[in-house]
């Protein structure tokens, strides 16, 4: 089941004495973050009205409605900020990370499962998805075209034509 508030970014200080904090996004890019005019807590049940968001250097400025002063500001330090899946909007295959971890990876022409995605890394290239084996052996992946072939989310399956010993030792 997808969970509906995705974590996005950390406040990790203040900013100004106006009650501005910084945040740390854990997401693509910090641009991506400035796009939500509300963010939450981990289970939705509060929320923080975004006045103004902008980038300086490479974490994100934020004003909170109701946060005015330094010392609000100051305890909010160290909270992790949701955004609600259904506020983003994606382009076409592109996931959320938490989406992607847990899922199984299935060869697409074997149909043989590898095992479970457990880190999505992030090279500058492309991703690399992490894979664990029911054996406990630890594999890497690729997140390429002639890779990856099929991302089915609901279906919690990753479909896979493997390179060459990604797998197995080869000679």
């Amino acid at each position: 089941m997808l969970k509906k508030y995705l974590d996005i970014g950390k406040i990790v200080g203040v900013h100004g004495l106006r009650g501005d904090v910084k945040v740390e996004p854990w997401c693509d890019s910090a641009e991506f973050l400035c796009n939500f005019k509300t963010l939450y807590n981990k289970d939705g049940s509060q929320c923080l009205e975004v006045k103004f968001s902008k980038i300086h250097k490479r974490i994100v400025i934020i004003s909170f409605k109701g946060i005015d002063t330094i010392e609000q500001a100051s305890k909010l330090i160290g909270k992790v900020l949701y955004i609600n899946r259904e506020d983003a909007k994606l382009s076409e295959d592109t996931y959320f990370i938490q989406d992607i971890i847990g899922l199984s990876v299935i060869d697409y022409d074997t149909k043989k499962k590898y095992g479970r995605v457990t880190n999505v890394l992030k090279t500058g290239a492309n991703d690399v998805y992490q894979i664990l084996s029911d054996s406990g052996k630890e594999y890497l992946i690729p997140v390429i075209d002639s890779v990856v072939l099929e991302i089915d989310i609901l279906g919690e399956s990753i479909y896979i034509r493997p390179i060459k010993g990604i797998f197995e030792d080869e000679d």
